[in-house]
């Protein structure tokens, strides 16, 4: 009977862990994505550049407080192209496929990617341009564009580079007028996981299944 017990006991606190600890798979931690494009894209960041129509793989390095850090590989992932500052963006209906939005650009100019939305998510990554080209684009579209004052040479410096957005004329506007914030509880909803730990609810679950194994041999003898 002590066996059993003891053996029961186990079982119960082995699934309540497997219950409790979150599990997420790699591709849902760097949003892993491949996008193929059909004509030659702009694109910012450390190693900005044009890329030719083609294949490539999207990647989230980096996720900070206020800004995520986005890299951009070939298809087979042995090339890194660009490494992009970017700032999560709010959306009223996800989708189950990839969107992918772009800045209008002068006729005959290769589109500027300026948004990138993981399937299923509400959040997604809003692209920063250095200033001179986040100007043309904010003239060309008529719309603020987010900005860095100065181009970035490296990638630990995306993670410090002050942001802002610029309107047509030049001048600095709030970057809320570019991006919209989730509500409240969602973010709130959002973070929690995240930043709390499991250990305290583990300690607590192991404490209360050794009390519940005491009290039933007790009462076995």
């Amino acid at each position: 009977m002590k066996v059993f017990t003891k053996c029961f006991v186990v079982l119960c606190v082995l699934a309540i862990c497997s219950f409790v600890l979150p599990t997420a798979s790699a591709g849902e931690l760097n949003k892993k994505t491949v996008v193929t494009f059909s004509a030659p894209v702009e694109v910012p960041g450390v190693g900005a550049q044009v890329l030719p129509a083609g294949t490539y793989v999207f990647k989230i390095m980096d996720s900070l407080t206020d800004r995520h850090i986005v890299q951009i590989f070939n298809a087979d992932e042995s090339h890194l192209y660009t490494t992009i500052l970017a700032i999560p963006n709010y959306r009223l209906q996800s989708t189950d496929k990839t969107v992918i939005t772009f800045k209008e650009r002068a006729q005959g100019e290769p589109e500027a990617i300026r948004a990138w939305f993981y399937p299923g998510n509400q959040s997604g990554e809003e692209f920063v341009y250095p200033k001179a080209k986040a100007l043309e684009l904010a003239k060309i579209a008529n719309e603020p564009v987010l900005a860095t004052p100065a181009p970035i040479a490296d990638v630990e410096a995306l993670k410090t580079a002050p942001i802002e957005a610029v309107n047509p004329s030049g001048e600095p506007v709030p970057v809320g007028t570019v991006v919209q914030a989730p509500p409240v509880q969602i973010a709130k909803l959002e973070t929690l996981p995240q930043t709390a730990s499991n250990l305290p609810l583990l300690f607590c679950v192991g404490l209360l299944s050794l009390g519940v194994a005491a009290l039933i041999t007790k009462h076995s003898v």
